[in-house]
């Protein structure tokens, strides 16, 4: 019997993703066991043309990292979409829009401004920009379009499953696989991961006490964190209480807070604002200009409370 044919593909992301892939070590050899690996361009000698070759249906499942920044990321995944059975957004940037999300903040022209004009490496005096179509000799050069704002993968295509994280944790990803290979899926359109807040599965919420007050703001530069109290009781911005667990608590266990990349519960439309109401009512003081001051001490409050849900949030982009 012909093994589920599987395939992963890279939008706009870091390559974690990928990482995390190879990160599965020795078990990747029970992924290769049990599946047919038919496009993977990162990591195999795969070409477009395979997958356009490749009958509507005949991929099992294909899994999807980065979020959309270029037509040609949109033309991939919506071939792929075509072609796939199953789709997973794979990462928080498929799933949420992600730290490339942040972009959205600013516009188009001013990111082109700053890569090719202002950036204090570029050299560029003639003030050149990349344009989508140049001719040259009776031939056509093209570049894919830079699209407006960065968009998560289900504004483009229909998505089945959300595998979150930066990057998924490997035994997220081996139960998934191992679960749309056994047909033990959730209905459609659940995210792969517990339904609860983080703060729920943290070990520093034993210990916290029964009612914070943050009287300062700090950031981890700044102090010396204690491995045992709770970062909020510290003064230290961590988005547990807004954010889904099943990380394993990685970043918390190696005495960092949560920075929110596997997204809200379901209970939850935009993580951003639930996080800041939560916050919130923990300052210790109810005097407006003794607020003012504890927030304006937090730098980069968008890239702090929105660093990888802008997209999908109220908020979105830019007017």
């Amino acid at each position: 019997m012909p093994k589920p044919k599987v395939a992963f593909y890279w939008n706009a992301s870091c390559g974690g993703c990928e990482e995390a892939v190879v990160d599965l070590n020795e078990k990747i050899l029970d992924v290769v066991a049990a599946v047919d690996i038919v496009f993977w361009p990162v990591a195999l000698d795969f070409k477009r043309k395979d997958v356009e070759a490749m009958p509507d249906g005949s991929i099992a499942v294909s899994f999807i990292n980065g979020a959309i920044r270029l037509s040609e990321q949109q033309e991939m995944t919506e071939m792929l979409r075509r072609k796939s059975g199953l789709v997973v957004a794979f990462g928080s940037c498929a799933h949420l829009g992600g730290i490339p999300g942040l972009a959205n903040f600013t516009t188009k022209e001013k990111i082109f401004q700053r890569a090719y004009q202002l950036s204090p490496s570029t050299m560029n005096s003639e003030g050149t920009y990349p344009i989508e179509l140049y001719q040259s000799d009776g031939h056509d050069l093209t570049l894919p379009r830079f699209f407006d704002q960065v968009l998560p993968l289900d504004r483009i295509i229909d998505v089945d499953y959300y595998l979150p994280g930066c990057p998924p944790p490997v035994d997220l990803i081996v139960a998934a696989v191992m679960a749309i290979l056994k047909g033990e899926l959730p209905p459609k359109g659940a995210v792969l991961s517990p339904n609860k807040a983080l703060c729920e599965s943290c070990e520093r919420n034993a210990a916290k006490p029964e009612k914070l007050a943050i009287k300062e703001i700090k950031r981890v530069h700044q102090t010396e964190l204690d491995a045992e109290k709770c970062f909020l009781e510290q003064g230290i911005v961590c988005l547990g209480p807004a954010t889904r667990s099943g990380c394993g608590e990685r970043c918390i266990s190696a005495n960092m807070p949560c920075r929110g990349c596997f997204g809200p519960t379901d209970q939850v439309k935009d993580q951003g604002a639930k996080f800041l109401s939560s916050f919130a009512s923990l300052l210790d003081t109810n005097d407006e200009t003794e607020i003012q001051k504890l927030v304006d001490t937090i730098v980069d409050p968008a890239g702090t409370f929105y660093r990888f849900s802008a997209p999908v949030s109220y908020l979105r982009h830019s007017k």
